[in-house]
Formats: C-alpha cells, sequence, structure tokens
C-alpha cells in the first residue's frame, strides 16, 4: 500500500454512483461545495484537506453536459491550487467523445478540446470507460486508463440471454465489430453487422444486415445509446432478417429526445445499460430498461491507481 493519503470527491453529474464506489472502497465520499452564482457562473469549495494527497474526481460529462464538465474543470483546478499531489479525472461517460475526428471541412475535433482543458486544468490522470474511439487515449499526455463494460453486460447476458451458436452478437455499424466480437468469443456467440448510413446528425439507416441471424437470438451491442434511432432502424432490421428475439446492449445510457418513446415502441424484448450516466425517472419507470452497476470496476480501477498496481488486468 502506498503510505500517501488520498480522497474521493465528486461532483452532480452522477453522485449515486459516487456513493457506491466509496461504499466498495470503504472510504466516505469527500466534502464539495458547488453552487451557481446568479447568472449561472460556478463556484467550487474542497471540504477537505488535499495538500500532499491523491484525489480522485468522479464526475460523468452527461447532461447538461457543458455545466458538468464545467465542474469538474473548476474542480481539478481548485485542487490543484490546494497543493493536491496527484489528480485523477474519473470520467465514466465522456462527453464530446463522438467528435473525435474532422467528419467535413471546418468542423472541429472537440474530442481533443476537452482533452486539452483536462491537462490544462491540472488533471495528472483520467480514467474513464467505453470510449466512443479508443483513440481518444492519444489526445491526451498524460496517463489514460480506457476501462471496459463487458464483465458486467456478459455476465447479465450469459444469466439471462444465454450462450452459445443460438446467440449471435450484433454491431450496429462497421466502428462497434472488435467490441462485438470481442464478446461473441467469450460466450461462443457468432457476429453480424448492420451496414447504416447516417444522412444527419442523430439521423441513422440501417442499410443491410451482414452476417447470418436467422433463427437466432440477436444482441445488439454499442458503446452508448442517444435518440436510439440507430438501436431501433437496426432491431428492425435483424427481425426483418428472421432472428427470434432482439435484445440491446450498450454502456451509456444517453436517452436524449425522443430515445426512450422510440425504445418502448420497439420490438426490442430489453436494453441493458450502466449506470455511467443516471437514468431519468421516466426511463427507470421503463419497463424495458435494465441498469447494471460499474461501481465495482470503478472501485478496483481507483484502488489499483493508487497502490500503483495494474490496470489491465482487470479484463484479463
Amino acid at each position: 500500500m502506498r503510505l500517501r493519503e488520498w480522497v474521493i470527491l465528486s461532483g452532480n453529474s452522477n453522485r449515486p454512483l459516487a456513493q457506491k464506489i466509496c461504499e466498495k472502497l470503504g472510504r466516505p465520499l469527500g466534502k464539495v461545495e458547488l453552487r451557481r452564482f446568479s447568472d449561472g457562473e460556478i463556484f467550487v469549495e474542497i471540504g477537505e484537506n488535499v495538500r500532499g494527497r491523491d484525489a480522485f474526481v468522479i464526475q460523468s460529462t452527461c447532461r447538461p453536459v457543458n455545466d458538468t464538465l464545467m465542474e469538474l474543470l473548476i474542480m481539478i483546478d481548485a485542487l490543484k491550487r490546494a497543493s493536491a499531489k496527484e489528480i485523477t479525472a474519473v470520467i465514466p461517460y465522456y462527453g464530446y467523445g463522438r467528435q473525435d475526428r474532422k467528419v467535413a471541412p471546418r468542423t472541429p475535433i472537440s474530442a481533443k478540446l476537452v482533452a486539452d482543458l483536462l491537462d490544462r486544468a491540472g488533471a495528472t490522470r483520467v480514467v474513464s470507460m467505453d470510449l466512443h474511439a479508443g483513440q481518444i487515449q492519444g489526445f491526451f499526455n498524460i496517463p489514460f486508463d480506457n476501462l471496459f463494460a463487458s464483465p458486467v453486460l456478459l455476465d447479465f447476458i450469459n444469466r439471462e440471454v444465454g450462450q452459445g451458436e443460438g446467440i449471435v452478437m450484433v454491431s450496429p455499424d462497421a466502428g462497434g465489430v472488435e467490441r462485438a466480437r470481442a464478446i461473441a468469443k467469450r460466450i461462443n456467440a457468432s457476429v453480424a453487422m448492420i451496414d447504416k448510413r447516417r444522412t444527419a446528425p442523430n439521423v441513422a439507416k440501417a442499410m443491410n444486415v451482414i452476417g447470418e441471424v436467422r433463427g437466432k437470438i440477436a444482441v445488439i451491442l454499442d458503446d452508448m445509446i442517444d435518440t436510439a434511432g440507430t438501436l431501433v432502424e437496426a432491431s428492425n432490421a435483424v427481425l426483418g432478417q428472421g432472428a427470434l428475439k432482439v435484445f440491446a446492449a450498450a454502456t451509456h445510457p444517453v436517452l436524449s429526445g425522443p430515445a426512450l418513446k422510440r425504445i418502448n415502441e420497439s420490438q426490442i424484448e430489453r436494453v441493458i445499460v450502466t449506470d455511467t450516466i443516471p437514468l431519468t425517472p421516466e426511463a427507470v419507470a421503463s419497463g424495458k430498461i435494465v441498469q447494471l452497476s460499474v461501481a465495482d470496476l470503478l472501485a478496483e480501477a481507483i484502488r489499483r491507481i493508487h497502490n500503483y498496481d495494474s490496470v489491465s488486468n482487470l479484463f484479463v
């Protein structure tokens, strides 16, 4: 064990997850005062002595994205100015992660901008989960640990859906095939892919199913569900090709706009998500959405980082 003291803090974006992580680690959640001036500016005061300590700040940059991101940056700045030794930003959901490259002339790479902001604010390490694109790690000049929710999702799929040749893991686009293949390998399932065309932001059209889904239970696997347009299009496509049932699994339940309505009206049996982003009361009340916790994974990663142990061994 390292001798240096450590403290765990949280912003407002996902305090239930932060509380669960602290319970797993057997440590209290540090005191932070977060309030706003009348014009909306964010004020932060750390209520713990952090001088010479390791500080872990748990904050998903989820809705409202700009507010939660500014909370995180201001907390990091406050910790740096209070002489914290190391500052680890634990970001279960990395907002702006979809803008990881130039998709057209004169467009930004916002994922890189956020990386620069975190670095300049004073973070010495970043921990996140299931990045939209793995290359985002290369945007940072500080250590970055990208964790995977697959052990949590895989356990549920094994128990509630099944395994073997009767299951097919479906990637909703070409970019997610590696993710689908990794889980399919663990349960001896086959893999299929949706040939998708995106006609506008948050608008996708499923064109073809590549792979055999007829007579099988399909599990559509993605890193996030935003408006659920891709998800519903993919489910309709595999059912149209003869799949018996369709389940969906994703790490981040963004669930914006018409997502909940689309899911409830779809033929999807259940949608399995994690608590990297808290669900709205309406989503909790939906009979189709099952939320699993990644608190154990994040807590163990924090423990290993503090003790200088291997984080990658969590996923061997």
